[in-house]
């Protein structure tokens, strides 16, 4: 490695393939505040940038530092730090809060208070019309890219192909994303909110099984509903999965930071007692700067793109990733609540439009549907089309469908695993099962292809 050359992490995890691929060299003094800019059209970016003028907000023209980019002697440098910009995306730290008002921000307390309150005891009529209100101007929302986010993704994209001009090479040995060439991932998840739910988890078993998916569900434990050891039970026999989804469900985890600390040293107590990897806050609220206190191995709390939850934002990938030592495990579609009732839609159309993008980008397609909701013939109905779905993709050859736990597993595996050269051919160390494949990264028309045969 050059001595100006920081090898970058993200990237090399990310891809898994010879470690001086992802040397890259900063270029000139990084501006001392973050912003936003592009790195190549329609690609976001927030950090700092030894180049241009930053924007306060990523709406409008934004300076494009694909230009200030040098490829020089086998080197990449960068006016900026793709790790800093990578984590300023995956941990969202890209979202400035724009009300200065102490006024305004005492009112939306007061708001998010009466709401949750009342919402125990308000029918889900009542609730949709309130959020519609409150989301009316979604739509509006530039950035993070409905309906789905793969910003982070793209900017890998384009560094591994400034890495192969730099290097003057066409292809790139890599570790496929996923087991057994599986081109893409889907996981199943249910988050159970009030008693009637709890009601319907043997039915939703069912269902489910039905197609030969299992699935997740996340139990509150607290105040909200009982579980019985029998259904706890239950679900591990026929190979579903128990995580925890929140302390109480009261939408305050993340409110304050002392209260956060109390409540994940309860949570890590359940999280034991149940003998759950997984995590997940209720209504989506996260903080990734906090999250390394929950005792989980994987979390699946932050949205790709979160325009239809009540904190806006997204982790801008389609693709797992370290958040410490905590495996994110993010949700890359549409909840159901807000497919029926805030998107009020008759159809799958949108989840299938979702699946389609990540599937693109060979990503993790990660669902919820929670069995509070599937009430009618309709909402059954549309699950039933979803479910029908991923399994004819599954028999096509398109998806892997494991449990949530496995997706943890194989990004832990794979994370450990080694790309190393030898006698001229290239082979995988670390690797027990023996389930991962060498794909090959191909440059074709400044276009990145996927492959897994080598050339010649």
């Amino acid at each position: 490695m050059k001595d100006d050359a920081v090898r970058n992490q993200p990237f090399l995890d990310y891809y898994k393939c010879p470690d001086d691929l992802g040397e890259f060299e900063l270029t000139g003094e990084p501006s001392p505040e973050e912003g936003f800019f592009q790195f190549g059209p329609g690609t976001v970016c927030y950090g700092r940038c030894s180049e241009g003028k930053l924007a306060r907000n990523p709406g409008g023209p934004l300076f494009d530092a694909s230009g200030s980019v040098e490829v020089d002697e086998g080197l990449v440098r960068l006016p900026f730090d793709l790790e800093e910009v990578v984590n300023n995306l995956r941990r969202e730290r890209y979202m400035v809060n724009g009300d200065t008002s102490r006024t305004l921000s005492i009112l939306k307390a007061l708001r998010h208070d009466i709401y949750y309150f009342f919402r125990p005891w308000m029918p889900v009529s009542a609730r949709k019309y309130l959020q519609r209100i409150v989301l009316k101007d979604w739509r509006r929302i530039g950035f993070p890219h409905w309906p789905v986010d793969r910003t982070v993704d793209e900017i890998f994209e384009h560094a591994l192909i400034l890495s192969m001009k730099a290097k003057r090479i066409s292809s790139v040995p890599f570790i496929w994303f996923w087991p057994d060439g599986a081109p893409s991932c889907a996981m199943m998840t249910h988050d159970v909110e009030a008693s009637g739910g709890v009601d319907f988890c043997r039915g939703l078993m069912d269902l489910d099984d039905s197609y030969e998916i299992k699935s997740s569900f996340q139990i509150v434990p607290e105040e909200r509903y009982s579980v019985s050891q029998a259904l706890l039970e239950e679900f591990r026999n026929r190979g579903f999965e128990v995580n925890l989804q929140d302390l109480n469900h009261d939408g305050d985890l993340f409110r304050d930071r002392e209260k956060f600390f109390h409540r994940a040293r309860r949570i890590n107590e359940y999280l034991r007692q149940f003998g759950s990897k997984g995590f997940r806050s209720a209504i989506m609220y996260r903080n990734a700067e906090w999250l390394e206190a929950i005792d989980a191995s994987y979390d699946m709390s932050f949205p790709s793109v979160a325009h239809l939850e009540p904190q806006h934002g997204g982790c801008c990938t389609v693709m797992p990733y370290f958040i410490g030592g905590i495996v994110e495990l993010p949700l890359t579609t549409t909840q159901d609540y807000s497919l029926l009732h805030i998107l009020d839609e008759s159809s799958i159309d949108l989840w299938k439009q979702q699946i389609q993008l990540i599937t693109e980008k060979n990503g993790l397609i990660s669902f919820i549907v929670h069995p509070d909701y599937l009430k009618s013939e309709r909402e059954i109905g549309l699950y039933r089309s979803l479910l029908s779905h991923l399994n004819e993709l599954r028999e096509k050859g398109t998806l892997w469908i494991p449990l949530p736990r496995e997706v943890d597993h194989w990004w832990r595996t794979r994370n450990q695993m080694k790309l190393v050269s030898q006698g001229g051919k290239w082979r995988i160390e670390g690797d027990p099962s023996r389930r991962a494949r060498i794909a090959y990264a191909k440059l074709v028309d400044d276009r990145l292809t996927y492959s897994f045969e080598a050339e010649g």
